[in-house]
């Protein structure tokens, strides 16, 4: 198993204020690295560790063994982690934390399709038990979806000529493979677009992977969960990747920090919606020098927490 350096993880056990008897869920379990050092904090507490990967789900708990009598692993979408919270913590969670970015050793298998470098079926599926895959969305999504996907999820900025060149190559013959799809990409892009530093299939592929797992729905689900299977003084950590992801956590924060959301125009309130969080980082917190050198991956993170009220 490939070693894991979870990011931000100080920042991340500073501000969920993990107490020894306290009850606590990590949404995205993945290599267990959040989980681990959570978990090793806890006395008589308890952790609940969620992630829709059967492989993350094993790898968790080959990297938990020592303290699985503390530890109960649950493979499932963090979408439905309210249920599963209700069932196991009755009186509400101390702290729920959220890392999304997505596992090196998904990217590692290629035949899971994650990547760009490597060749391997269309795939993209996190549960790998679903039947929606990246080869479905490419070869059967119209242009006009395709192109919205690309725009909307990986804010490329070339969507459009991507989209039309898709549509028209799979006329002749569908796009079964990720280098197949690298190829469509980098002809559809200008000369310019191909010398910058990033990939040019890193905005597109991101955006199939997201759109393949409803990653931003299942996000604001498992926010609105999080936040009403918080204790009174339990907090919710979100260590996002990229800015949908972000701005989705900072908006979801907004909405239940603000109150009210009657029309200014209105004399009084009627809609009796009262805040339910405090928002504890008014700005996102990154990763420092030291770590954004030892760990890439922290370069683009941003750590967001809220606190129950």
């Amino acid at each position: 198993m490939s070693v894991h350096v979870p990011v931000l993880l100080d920042e991340c056990l500073s501000l969920l204020n993990i107490k020894p008897d306290g009850f606590y869920a990590d949404a995205t379990a993945g290599m267990g690295g959040h989980s681990e050092a959570i978990a090793q904090r806890l006395e008589n507490g308890r952790l609940l560790c969620f992630d829709q990967d059967a492989a993350a789900i094993g790898n968790s708990r080959r990297r938990l063994s020592p303290m699985l009598h503390k530890v109960t692993l649950i493979q499932s979408n963090f979408r439905h982690l309210g249920s599963w919270i209700r069932k196991f913590m009755p009186d509400g969670a101390d702290g729920i934390l959220f890392d999304l970015g997505i596992s090196s050793p998904q990217v590692d298998q290629a035949e899971r399709g994650f990547s760009y470098h490597s060749d391997a079926p269309l795939d993209m599926r996190m549960d790998t038990s679903g039947t929606f895959t990246a080869r479905i969305l490419v070869n059967s999504w119209p242009k006009e979806q395709l192109e919205r996907v690309f725009r909307e999820y990986g804010e490329e900025r070339y969507a459009e000529r991507i989209a039309h060149r898709i549509v028209a190559s799979r006329e002749t013959a569908p796009v079964e493979t990720t280098l197949e799809l690298v190829e469509l990409i980098k002809k559809a892009m200008p000369a310019k677009a191909l010398r910058e530093p990033q990939h040019p299939a890193m905005r597109v592929f991101q955006a199939i992977r997201i759109a393949v797992n409803d990653e931003i729905n299942a996000l604001a689900e498992g926010l609105e969960s999080a936040v009403s299977s918080l204790k009174p003084g339990g907090r919710v950590a979100v260590v996002s990747f990229h800015s949908i992801e972000d701005r989705v956590v900072k908006n979801m924060f907004l909405k239940y920090s603000k109150g009210c959301t009657c029309p200014p125009d209105f004399p009084a309130c009627v809609c009796g919606f009262e805040p339910g969080l405090k928002v504890i980082t008014r700005q996102p917190i990154t990763a420092g020098e030291r770590e954004t050198a030892e760990n890439r991956r922290s370069r683009s993170a941003k750590l967001r927490v809220a606190e129950k009220i």
